[in-house]
């Protein structure tokens, strides 16, 4: 293998510009190479960005944004018990046709199931219900992650006592305009 005398020099130039633009990939480096003066060809930027094990991030959506522009990908993670809460839906059919809905309300840093709700339809004020009663004996989470396709603009994780007196109050007041309200 021939080793070229501007290898490092290269090397150094194509780490500095992935770790400036994060979100580009190899041949949007070659380019910005070429405009800074290198002659290089796009194959040999290539090379160099394998072998430095260079990799664009997944494309994500903007306010879920998980890279940095070092081109690195960070997944953030549970850090204690009621960190993050995560909720899903599962659905399934009984012998005679009908479909019956399951909640399933987890910590994300535990793994523990912390509700189940079972039943043939479960609107958003049946997710408020279960997370309250959760929240009650659980205490309040800092952050929830669920199916979006649910009626959930209603309610928002503060954290601390906010959050818990607005949860206390889904199971005593059943009207969807004071949610709407706040």
């Amino acid at each position: 293998m021939i080793v070229r005398a501007d290898e490092d020099a290269l090397t150094q130039a194509i780490l500095a510009l992935a770790a400036q633009y994060g979100r580009y990939g190899y041949r949007w480096i070659d380019k910005l190479l070429e405009e800074a003066g290198w002659d290089v060809g796009v194959d040999r930027v290539q090379r160099i960005w394998r072998r430095e094990g260079l990799k664009v991030p997944q494309k994500q959506k903007p306010r879920g944004r998980l890279w940095l522009n070092d081109g690195s990908c960070i997944r953030l993670r549970p850090e204690h018990r009621n960190h993050v809460w995560s909720y899903d839906f599962v659905e399934a059919q009984t012998h005679d046709g009908r479909k019956v809905r399951l909640m399933t309300l987890i910590d994300e840093f535990t793994r523990q199931c912390l509700a189940i709700r079972v039943a043939r339809r479960i609107n958003g004020l049946g997710v408020i219900e279960v997370m309250a009663d959760a929240m009650i004996a659980h205490g309040v989470p800092e952050h929830r992650a669920g199916d979006i396709r649910t009626t959930m603009g209603c309610l928002s994780f503060r954290g601390g006592q906010h959050a818990l007196t607005l949860a206390l109050s889904s199971r005593c007041v059943r009207d969807s305009l004071l949610w709407r309200a706040m």
